[in-house]
């Protein structure tokens, strides 16, 4: 095995190898697989070699948790578009939000840990900041006379709700519903009022 102290491309080497295999070990199996050991052990080093970027183990989930909110960035980003509408672009923000939990499970899973995002290890809190203060902005669009902070709070709980309650299959079972399509739109009637109708 190697221990690491060659890098795979200049700029990148064994860290940037040690994230890549955790990603795609949390898209395969999901967070609950991601230990220092198997991690290593799938990039090829010793056991030990992470420590060398990675004092702690969440230092490491925290570094893989942050491809997960810059990925869930970049979709936001190739959604929006600034010609819509506020609400409209709340709309497409949610949508990306939930087929992103949807797609992404084990990712979105170790995305919103309490002890990753509690800890700030590499400034976890700091890159998911971006987008709640985007969904705040544009709340603030849609309801002049509201604290956009707590709106935008609230709709986030409740699309967070949406995503795992659907995922655990009780949304689908207490509504009978196959489509969680129904449940954005309610929810966003319920913190931003009814849309207005096509003209």
């Amino acid at each position: 095995m190697s221990d690491g102290s060659r890098d795979d491309h200049a700029g990148d080497g064994l860290r940037g190898r040690l994230v890549r295999v955790g990603v795609a070990l949390v898209d395969a199996e999901g967070a609950q697989a991601l230990s220092l050991r198997e991690i290593a052990r799938r990039a090829g080093v010793s056991h030990g070699a992470p420590r060398r970027h990675f004092p702690t183990h969440l230092d490491l989930l925290s570094a893989i948790a942050r491809q997960g909110f810059a990925e869930l960035a970049a979709r936001v980003a190739a959604e929006d578009r600034e010609s819509a509408g506020p609400r409209e672009r709340i709309e497409l923000l949610a949508r990306v939000y939930l087929a992103y939990a949807g797609s992404r499970r084990g990712m979105y899973e170790l995305m919103f840990r309490h002890d990753l995002l509690e800890s700030g290890r590499l400034g976890l809190r700091e890159t998911s900041l971006p987008l709640f203060a985007r969904l705040a902005e544009l709340v603030a669009r849609v309801r002049p006379g509201a604290d956009p902070v707590v709106v935008a709070g609230a709709l986030w709980a409740n699309l967070h709700g949406i995503a795992q309650l659907w995922h655990w299959g009780s949304l689908p079972l207490a509504t009978g519903g196959t489509d969680p399509a129904p449940l954005l739109a309610a929810a966003l009637d319920a913190h931003l009022g009814p849309a207005e109708p096509a003209p």
